[in-house]
């Protein structure tokens, strides 16, 4: 009787490996999100402003990060920025700075429209109550924004979730790549063991977008009760 592919997630630590290196996945994918929210708080509030110039900017870099793919930044930043400026940057710090640039992108302008959505009134009393801009902004808009927006970014969590497969293409060891280097230690053994491997890590990444899934889903229909 032929063997199983599957006999290779167990061989050594193959299934520890690629535990690691989904770690690595997730890790580039949080630490994007975060700095993200941050930054795309920041441009969200920059793009209410009614100053041309800062409209002008905030709206090219949104095209600019809407237009180009994410591998092509990913070869921009990676290989571009190291060789014509000597910038010694790793595979994944240069992922975490692209999917921030990305994440940044889609987060301001969520948070431009859930900053338009808030009625006037609440910008005028808190003037009224001698508050300054920056005080409005951070006692009464952003917790009301943050708040519509949690889901939103927990559902960002997921698409950089599986977005991060692209940095495989710049040497990031990553789960895709840790299932290239089994597979290939393998072909000769087990030959049909890429149907396992890959297999094996649709249901990791499954299992780890699902339950995040849930959660957004869960948070936007409370609060929009």
């Amino acid at each position: 009787m032929q063997d199983l592919g599957i006999k290779v997630l167990f061989m050594g630590n193959n299934f520890l490996r690629l535990l690691e290196g989904l770690w690595i996945t997730i890790r580039i994918s949080l630490i994007s999100v975060a700095l993200s929210v941050v930054f795309g708080i920041l441009l969200g509030v920059l793009m209410t402003r009614r100053n041309l110039m800062i409209k002008a900017i905030t709206k090219v870099y949104l095209e600019f990060i809407r237009i180009m793919p994410q591998l092509v930044l990913l070869f921009l930043v990676y290989f571009g920025l190291t060789k014509m400026y000597g910038i010694n940057l790793s595979g994944e710090v240069s992922a975490i700075v692209v999917f921030t640039l990305w994440g940044t992108a889609e987060m301001g302008d969520l948070v431009r429209s859930a900053l338009i959505s808030i009625p006037r009134h609440q910008y005028e009393s808190g003037a009224a109550l001698g508050l300054t801009t920056v005080q409005i902004y951070w006692h009464i808009i952003i917790p009301q924004t943050l708040r519509r927006l949690v889901p939103l970014a927990i559902n960002l969590t997921t698409r950089m979730i599986k977005t991060t497969s692209l940095v495989v293409l710049i040497g990031v060891v990553e789960v895709l790549k840790v299932a290239q280097q089994i597979i290939e230690a393998n072909r000769y053994t087990v030959p049909d063991s890429a149907l396992w491997i890959y297999g094996t890590i649709f249901f990791l990444y499954f299992i780890v977008c699902w339950p995040i899934s849930l959660v957004a889903g869960r948070l936007e229909k409370r609060w929009k009760s």
